[in-house]
C-alpha cells in the first residue's frame, strides 16, 4: 500500500538514504533532491504529498525553497517539513513565518519523522476536505454545509431535492449520472424506477439556475442515460 509520495530534499546522501529506507519500509514512495534547484523542478513535476525539506542546503537554501513553493499556485499546498542542525529559535520561527507545516531538529529520530508526517498529511487531508465544502460551477457556488447555492450575487432558493440533485451533480462534474442512481442517492430505494421524479425536480432546478431552461448551459440530458453538469 502507497500512504503517498514523499519529496526528501537533503545534500547528505546518508541522511537520504536512512530517511528513503525507512519510509518505504512503511509504505511511501520516496523521491530525492539534494539541492534546492532540483527541489522545486521536482515538486512541480511529480505529484507530491510532502516535502522533507533541509534547511541548509547548497545553491538555493531551504528557506527560499519553502517560499518559492508557497508563492507558486501549484506548489502552495504541499505540506512542508523543515529539517536543520540549527537549533537557534530563530530559524524555527522564521521557517514556520514562510509556511512550514512543522519543524525537526537534527539529530531527529525517524519515528519521530513518521509521526511528524503523519500529523501533517492528516491537517492537510482535514483542510482539502473544509475546502470541498464549497463547489463552484462558473458563476454559481453551491454551500455543502449552509444548504445555500448562489449564482452572482443572488441567492438560489432550493427545495432539499433540489439542492442534493445539483450537490451530486457538482461533485461529479463532468460524469453521467443515470436517473436511477439519482434516484437512489436522493430519493433512496423506494422510489427506484419512478424515473419521471428526476426529470421533474431537474426541469424545475433548470428554471432557477439557467438563464434560459430550454438552452441549458448547466446540466446537460443525456438521452436515454441521464444528466450531467458540463
Amino acid at each position: 500500500m502507497n500512504y503517498g509520495k514523499v519529496l526528501v530534499v537533503d545534500d547528505e546522501v546518508h541522511i537520504v538514504e536512512l530517511i528513503k529506507f525507512n519510509l518505504e519500509g512503511n509504505g511511501y514512495s520516496v523521491i530525492e533532491a539534494y539541492d534546492g534547484n532540483k527541489a522545486l523542478e521536482l515538486a512541480k513535476k511529480e505529484e507530491i504529498d510532502i516535502v522533507i525539506l533541509d534547511l541548509m542546503l547548497p545553491g538555493i537554501d531551504g528557506i527560499e525553497v519553502c517560499r518559492r513553493l508557497r508563492k507558486d499556485p501549484e506548489t502552495e499546498k504541499i505540506p512542508i517539513i523543515m529539517l536543520t542542525a540549527k537549533s537557534e529559535e530563530t530559524d524555527k520561527v522564521l521557517g514556520l513565518e514562510i509556511g512550514a507545516d512543522d519543524y525537526l531538529t537534527k539529530p531527529f529520530s525517524v519515528r519521530e519523522l513518521t509521526a511528524r508526517m503523519k500529523a501533517v498529511l492528516r491537517r492537510s487531508i482535514d483542510d482539502k476536505k473544509e475546502e470541498s465544502k464549497i463547489i463552484k460551477i462558473n458563476d454559481i457556488q453551491i454551500d455543502i454545509e449552509k444548504h445555500e447555492v448562489t449564482k452572482g450575487d443572488t441567492k438560489i432558493d432550493l427545495t432539499l431535492k433540489e439542492f442534493e440533485l445539483l450537490r451530486i451533480l457538482a461533485e461529479n462534474r463532468g460524469k453521467v449520472l443515470s436517473r436511477n442512481m439519482l434516484l437512489d442517492e436522493v430519493w433512496g430505494y423506494d422510489y427506484f424506477g419512478e424515473t419521471r421524479t428526476v426529470d421533474v425536480h431537474i426541469r424545475h432546478l433548470r428554471k432557477k439556475i439557467e438563464e434560459n431552461d430550454k438552452a441549458p448551459k448547466y446540466i446537460e440530458t443525456i438521452r436515454g442515460v441521464g444528466y450531467k453538469i458540463k
